[in-house]
């Protein structure tokens, strides 16, 4: 049996245990998680460092996934906020729906349950570990996760400091297990834990994604890649348009809710392009626009084919000025990756028809797609936001990470 094997195989058998546990125990747990991080916040953050000094050094190297790397005291505060939001949400386990009686007698209802193990490869960003496990364990999971080699050091101290809570609150410390091996022969194997594991979610960009998807036997949820677009309609509240902008753009620009591509219409690209390029070069900003863009400031680098289809993850802006509202939802729906659209408009009409037809797991008006997150939304956190239809589409909280099961009661009926 290999090391991957066996962790997966304590994974398992630490999930049948979680399944049977109690919304109480599971709570304890959760508590005792936010409790430790809180208690332990030095060493994270040290392990943390470590981390960041070698990243310094690595070709490649950008201030965006610089961001997604880091921890501070702030966002290790966001995850202990994150557990308790947890804790005040429901439990869905044991929830029965749809019970009815059929003419024979029998009731026929299902019933919430858990998914079972869930696996999660992720890259850089260390809060995954912790949301992750949060997540799996009060929808009754197990995870076992696998990080990047990025964040080795910080994923290490947090699943020692997790599983040491979990355990004190009474529950197999498995329910969070890791797979610290590096090695992409690691990943290879977790792909095809047929038999340990019954769900993969992958966290990362499109190139970790296509892999998963592709080489896995076991069933994956697929979490999408965010070419994430704003549409300025003609109608647009030029200062909330600018600031919306902004926001998408330049908040945490390494993330997949950032904006990724800027729409303009060109009845109001005359008032509207001075105004927000030369805010987007003062932050930073390369703008690659079409060619329309281009002629309202001369630092605009020409768009290519490519830039329409790019999830940059960094301080770049694709800029494209556009007819119509029809044009922009076109652009939206042949370019995007279905993960966060929006628009910004003062016309009810438009905002309705972006909604009803702009093809996304979440779509705005007049706020930043960086809105799209499991603790925004009020789901305590996220496993990821899948962009697909099937089971689970947008951030996935705890109902994403259970299934149903029917049951059936009976007097005595036979067929």
């Amino acid at each position: 049996m290999s090391e991957v094997v066996r962790i997966a195989a304590e994974a398992k058998a630490a999930a049948v245990h979680l399944a049977a546990a109690t919304t109480d125990q599971k709570n304890e747990a959760l508590l005792a998680m936010a409790k430790a991080l809180t208690e332990h916040q030095d060493e994270v953050l040290a392990a943390n460092a470590r981390d960041l000094e070698a990243f310094r050094q690595k070709p490649g190297y950008t201030k965006a996934l610089y961001d997604r790397l880091l921890l501070n005291e702030e966002r290790i505060a966001g995850m202990v906020e994150g557990l308790h939001q947890l804790v005040a949400l429901s439990d869905p386990i044991g929830e029965v729906t749809g019970m009815t009686i059929r003419p024979n007698g029998l009731q026929v209802g299902q019933v919430r349950v858990p998914l079972g193990v869930v696996g999660i490869i992720y890259e850089a960003r260390p809060n995954v570990t912790v949301d992750a496990a949060s997540l799996a364990l009060k929808a009754g999971n197990a995870v076992l996760l696998r990080g990047g080699s990025e964040a080795i050091n910080s994923n290490k101290a947090l699943v020692r400091i997790l599983r040491q809570a979990v355990e004190a609150a009474g529950l197999p410390a498995a329910v969070i297990s890791m797979i610290e091996d590096t090695d992409r022969a690691a990943v290879r194997e977790m792909l095809r834990l047929n038999g340990y594991l019954d769900v993969l979610i992958p966290r990362g960009g499109a190139s970790l994604i296509k892999t998963v998807i592709e080489h896995a036997s076991v069933p994956v949820i697929e979490t999408g890649t965010g070419v994430c677009h704003t549409f300025i309609d003609a109608s647009a509240d030029l200062s909330m348009a600018a600031s919306i902008a902004m926001n998408a753009k330049t908040a945490r620009p390494g993330v997949c809710n950032a904006m990724e591509t800027m729409l303009v219409h060109r009845d109001i690209a005359d008032k509207f392009l001075p105004l927000i390029l030369p805010q987007l070069f003062e932050a930073g900003v390369e703008v690659r626009g079409c060619e329309v863009t281009q002629q309202y400031d001369e630092r605009v680098k020409a768009a290519t084919e490519e830039d329409w289809m790019a999830e940059y993850l960094d301080l770049i802006l694709a800029v494209k000025v556009v007819s119509s509202l029809d044009e922009a939802i076109n652009h939206i729906n042949h370019y995007g990756t279905g993960h966060s659209e929006a628009i910004v408009t003062a016309l009810y009409d438009h905002a309705r028809q972006f909604q009803a037809r702009v093809d996304a797991a979440a779509v705005y008006v007049n706020a930043s797609t960086r809105f799209t997150d499991g603790f925004e939304f009020g789901l305590g956190a996220e496993m990821g936001i899948s962009t697909q239809k099937l089971h689970a589409r947008g951030p996935m909280g705890l109902l994403a990470l259970t299934a149903t099961k029917f049951i059936i009661n009976g007097n005595g009926q036979i067929r």
